[in-house]
């Protein structure tokens, strides 16, 4: 994987040739839900360990579904790094397979945010159904830098657990990691700082870390998860809401069926543009590795928020 690689490079590893272990030469087997903890994994870990993701490029996170081979990599992984609550497969897969070693991320990065969950239309028996309107967790935190840095802090330390002679070197690849994604903080902060428009109209509920970190008000279309589809009410209020305040961009993305966002954005009068939840990276990403695509979306909000 091409970001992998970037991500891995850009690492600076944090220890001496002298006292870094290559996983090739037993480090560590670190089995990582989806690209965000993998993306961090690899940079924390440097060298001293092989980070594989269950999620493929291209994939949509959310919906995963893991083969026996993945189980296996589960079961054989030194650690587990998930997002307890984000995908069903892995957590499922972690609690049955990798008891003693699997590491939620959720709780570094402190969920605080929650959202409303969305009845699927025409699905009124789906387990989901049952609890529309129930506010849930909304796990989509690696969206604000800071708390993505909590998490590699975190990473640090339980690596540190398993393999005590590379504590430095975690230690070192966690604060450089920090240092980067804070002066990504800054830059989004200044960027987004004096924008027209606050309301944050999104393909589905995403953004709502990043919206709380930088002075946003973000409205999903569809629900924590994008198969979560809207009810033809639901989009007449969504549609409605673009119109009455000014919004002037609706934002598709990746890895999603852009066609329901398309429609609100048409019926409401407004434009289209691709902002990126970075659960997962592919050929037609505006980046190689999370700091790429996050500056790529600062970039995309600031037109279409209009921001000075």
């Amino acid at each position: 994987m091409v970001a992998a690689a970037a991500a891995l490079a850009a690492s600076g590893c944090g220890a001496s040739d002298g006292d870094t272990a290559s996983a090739g030469d037993g480090g560590l087997d670190v089995v990582a839900g989806f690209y965000p903890l993998e993306w961090a994994a690899e940079r924390v870990g440097g060298d001293r360990v092989e980070v594989t993701s269950l999620t493929p490029p291209g994939a949509e996170a959310h919906d995963l579904e893991l083969t026996p081979q993945d189980v296996g990599a589960v079961s054989d992984a030194d650690l587990v790094v998930h997002l307890e609550g984000f995908q069903a497969a892995v957590d499922e897969a972690a609690r049955s397979e990798a008891s003693g070693t699997a590491w939620d991320a959720g709780r570094a990065a402190d969920l605080s945010l929650t959202a409303a969950a969305h009845e699927h239309e025409g699905e009124e028996e789906h387990a989901e159904g049952e609890h529309a309107g129930e506010e849930v967790a909304d796990p989509h935190f690696w969206l604000d830098p800071t708390r993505l840095a909590d998490v590699g802090d975190a990473l640090a330390d339980r690596l540190a657990e398993l393999d005590p002679d590379g504590a430095e070197a975690y230690e070192e690849n966690a604060a450089a990691l920090r240092a980067d994604l804070e002066a990504l903080d800054a830059d989004m902060q200044e960027g987004l700082g004096g924008c027209t428009v606050d309301t944050l109209v999104t393909s589905h509920e995403a953004f709502g870390y990043l919206a709380d970190r930088y002075g946003l008000e973000v409205v999903g279309i569809s629900g924590l998860s994008p198969s979560q589809e809207p009810s033809p009410a639901q989009l007449a209020e969504i549609t409605e809401l673009v119109q009455e305040r000014g919004v002037t961009t609706v934002y598709t993305e990746t890895l999603v069926d852009p066609a329901v966002a398309e429609t609100v954005a048409a019926e409401a009068g407004a434009r289209t543009a691709v902002l990126d939840p970075l659960e997962g990276l592919t050929d037609e990403s505006a980046g190689e590795d999370y700091l790429e695509v996050m500056r790529a979306n600062l970039a995309t909000l600031q037109e279409g928020q209009s921001c000075s």
